[in-house]
């Protein structure tokens, strides 16, 4: 990785180190307006989306458990070109959360900055372009609520490189475990469930990718 890289790696982990912090003290912000201009957006681009996107149906429920579990400190890990992030940075939005998002690839990073300007959720979003193989494992947490997105290889990596951030009652989320792509996504799965003061499901209406859940006790 160039050294571009590991120095927007070092600077996401600056500004991520009182994240936790400032969301929590955030109140919702939210409007009907807010809330047009995104469902709007997102309708337009329904079935548009390239670079291993999630499915619309599987960014409404990721948006959902946001709300529902009233999460505010949130990391996705594989922005693509941002649909994921556009779902999740309208749920922070309500909750009066943020989101810090890790993109590998320029050009799928620059794109999510102008689909997250242009859903006009873009003030809730902290992009980061960073290998997150090298950045997730010094961020400093806690985590509401992760969705993992990005190299299937690596789900395992990741869950161990976070599980002792995670909040009480956070979530952690994967994409792609329907049908596992990967060994490691079948080692993840297996970790997960047997993972103690964790529960451990799927997410029902999913699409056939497929989104498995784990959340830890309060």
């Amino acid at each position: 990785m160039g050294s571009a890289l590991r120095f927007a790696g070092l600077m996401a982990v600056c500004a991520c180190v009182s994240l936790a912090a400032e969301v929590r003290a955030q109140a919702p912000r939210a409007t009907p307006e807010l809330d047009r201009k995104v469902q709007d957006f997102l309708d337009a681009e329904r079935g548009k989306w390239d670079y291993l996107n999630v499915p619309y149906q599987d960014g409404k429920i990721l948006h959902d458990l946001v709300v529902k579990g009233a999460h505010k400190a949130i990391l996705e890990i594989g922005t693509s070109t941002g649909h994921s992030t556009v779902w999740l940075a309208w749920a922070a939005a309500k909750t009066g959360g943020r989101v810090v998002t890790i993109e590998i690839d320029r050009g799928r990073h620059e794109r999510a900055l102008a689909n997250l300007k242009r859903a006009g959720v873009a003030e809730y979003v902290d992009a980061r372009l960073a290998d997150a193989h090298e950045l997730v494992k010094l961020l400093p947490g806690p985590w509401d609520f992760v969705f993992q997105d990005a190299d299937k290889e690596w789900y395992l990596r990741y869950f161990r490189d976070l599980e002792a951030k995670m909040a009480p009652g956070g979530c952690y989320t994967a994409h792609n475990v329907a049908r596992p792509y990967a060994r490691q996504v079948i080692e993840f799965l297996d970790y997960a469930r047997k993972r103690p003061g964790v529960s451990f499901g799927f997410a029902e209406g999913a699409s056939g990718e497929g989104i498995s859940i784990s959340c830890w006790s309060r």
